[in-house]
């Protein structure tokens, strides 16, 4: 079963004869046989356990939601959860999946209201999603009328996750592959928009990443970028010394005037602050789906506008611009 559930041939089809053919020697002929991850049986176990359902409906333009809770028996919904459960922690979302609600660690869809109205129609648009964890922002830019959705996502459960979904989304439009933007060509000019949320914050060199950005989009494309920002003028940039929110990967917090300078400097033309919002403990918090600490625990108990190390609490800021 394992060499079937991962089948990406639908993508190798997709990008033949386009401009995104080059990603073709990158995708995987068999996922289950490159990964020695050792969680990976565990997680497979929980993709091997899912039943085989057809769902009666599928809405993906207003939420992330497959078929109905009366489509299952009660045990048929009870074997469903543990089996889904079995890819703990879930981090983006929220999902339901047959009546199944999976409460996410994020309100995805809180930030996807923000982000939506701010873009260039999707409709008909190859889009690329940086970083795109389980693949819960790809399959609302499917809903929003995507021609094609490649998400790039390092980490493999999250991509397993994006599978169990994908076994009652049977869609050609979304595809999440395991791979890194740094992995993928260099130079690959086929995407109308290019989505980078929540990953510019991880990365040494701030300008690496818009380079690569930049060179994934075609000439007018827009680029959605999403990330950690800090109120100040142009040139302002926070440089955690050690921690910020216990992680220990952050590495600029430009304010947004700054951030505008990047990527000017990086060449972009266009761009805009579209939306700047703080983050709370209401859209990121522990779940059953999410036992581990989330953002209560990272920010300062004597005063919850600053984090346990003493910076300014999270805010994120939506910025547009056009290549």
């Amino acid at each position: 079963m394992a060499t079937t559930l991962f089948d990406y041939s639908g993508l190798q089809r997709s990008i033949a004869g386009t401009p995104l053919a080059p990603l073709s020697p990158l995708i995987p002929a068999d996922l289950a046989a490159e990964t020695s991850h050792g969680d990976f049986a565990k997680w497979l176990k929980g993709l091997q356990a899912l039943p085989d359902l057809v769902p009666d409906s599928v809405e993906l333009l207003d939420a992330v939601r497959i078929g109905k809770p009366g489509q299952l028996s009660q045990p048929q919904q009870d074997a469903l959860q543990q089996a889904l459960m079995l890819l703990h922690p879930w981090r983006k979302g929220p999902l339901e999946i047959f009546g199944v609600h999976i409460d996410t660690e994020w309100r995805s869809d809180w930030k996807w209201q923000r982000v939506l109205p701010q873009l260039a129609p999707l409709a008909g648009r190859r889009v690329l999603d940086v970083g795109c964890g389980n693949g819960y922002h790809c399959w609302r830019m499917a809903g929003a009328g995507a021609e094609l959705v490649i998400g790039v996502e390092p980490m493999l459960l999250y991509v397993l996750q994006y599978w169990a979904l994908r076994k009652y989304l049977q869609s050609p439009l979304v595809h999440v592959l395991p791979l890194t933007l740094e992995q993928l060509p260099e130079s690959l000019p086929g995407f109308d928009t290019v989505f980078s949320m929540g990953v510019l914050y991880h990365r040494r060199s701030p300008f690496e990443h818009l380079d690569l950005l930049k060179k994934k989009l075609r000439k007018g494309g827009q680029l959605v970028l999403e990330t950690l920002v800090i109120e100040g003028e142009a040139g302002m940039t926070l440089v955690p010394p050690d921690r910020y929110c216990r992680m220990n990967n952050v590495w600029f917090l430009p304010s947004c005037p700054t951030l505008q300078l990047w990527l000017q400097k990086a060449g972009f033309r266009d761009v805009q602050v579209v939306d700047v919002t703080p983050t709370t403990i209401d859209e990121q918090r522990q779940t059953g789906w999410m036992t581990f600490d989330s953002l209560s625990q990272a920010l300062s108990p004597a005063n919850a506008a600053l984090t346990v190390e003493g910076h300014p609490a999270p805010v994120r800021a939506v910025l547009v611009a056009t290549l």
